[in-house]
């Protein structure tokens, strides 16, 4: 690491120059596969400026040599400054509708006759989403824990799966749909309210969380059935996004479901492996076709 001897410049001085932008972009689509909007200059400038500062460093460049030397921490610091976690609990409903009255039931019924089954939350952020998973699983069977039905949750910030293991939110981000749904995850809060909460205790066993980059190689064989990745694929390119999809179909059982984001959209070649079935949701029916890009 080659520190700089000048003091770093304060916030308002800091330039981040077009030639600065376009090696971090460099460096974020080659490492994490992120398309960074140049729209976004003045945000990356002002989270990536903290960072400078944090390491006594006066411009972009010698934080670029840090990034592409591979040095683990400040790597870390890189992707949660670029990445943006806006999740909720029972985010898009829907999905979760369509998984508690056509998949789950189906799911849940082969684990008790002792088969595998597994989901993945792909792009978990702080836990919201597999936790709304286990409470529609538990909701459906509570005997859940005792099956080999499994949630993997996986991420690629580190800061933010560190929220997601401890399961404990902020009271004024326990936002639901219905009181109904609140009440599978929280137990009623207390009096007076206090700042926190923490997600009831039987839910945690049924998940595993796990760090992960999408666009590196996956470390697991076995195929899943449902696979959540929503509003993920947002922040990747068309190209990636295609290679991701057809990796994607590749992971999931026959009938498996993938759901994703709301302004996303499955392109060829998954799409000829995976039929519509509701909205932003999809079912595996084929196989892709042998020349589908890896």
């Amino acid at each position: 690491m080659t520190a700089q001897l000048r003091s770093p410049p304060a916030d308002a001085e800091l330039q981040l120059t077009e030639a600065d932008f376009a090696r971090i972009a460099r460096i974020a689509k080659a490492g994490w596969g992120l398309s960074l909007d140049s729209a976004k200059r003045p945000l990356i400038r002002s989270r990536l400026g903290r960072r400078l500062k944090a390491l006594n460093l006066a411009s972009f460049d010698p934080y670029c040599e840090i990034i592409e030397s591979g040095d683990t921490v400040e790597c870390d610091h890189f992707i949660t400054a670029l990445t943006t976690n806006v999740t909720h609990f029972y985010r898009e409903a829907h999905h979760f509708e369509l998984l508690e009255s056509e998949v789950l039931p189906g799911l849940i019924a082969r684990a008790r006759k002792g088969q595998r089954v597994r989901l993945w939350s792909a792009g978990c952020s702080s836990g919201q989403e597999p936790y709304s998973l286990a409470g529609s699983i538990l909701a459906l069977a509570k005997d859940a824990a005792s099956l080999d039905l499994r949630i993997l949750a996986t991420d690629v910030d580190p800061t933010v799966l560190v929220t997601a293991e401890g399961g404990r939110y902020e009271a004024q981000s326990c936002v639901f749909p219905s009181p109904a749904l609140e009440a599978r995850l929280f137990n009623k809060p207390s009096t007076p309210p206090e700042a926190f909460r923490t997600i009831r205790p039987e839910l945690q066993p049924l998940i595993a969380f796990r760090r992960l980059n999408l666009m590196q190689p996956w470390p697991f064989s076995g195929r899943f059935d449902v696979i959540l990745c929503r509003n993920v694929a947002i922040y990747f390119d068309k190209p990636t996004q295609t290679r991701l999809w057809t990796r994607f179909s590749e992971a999931l059982n026959d009938g498996g479901s993938l759901l994703i984001g709301h302004s996303e959209r499955i392109t060829a070649p998954a799409e000829h492996a995976l039929e519509a079935v509701g909205i932003t949701a999809y079912r595996k029916t084929g196989l892709l076709p042998t020349t589908a890009p890896r």
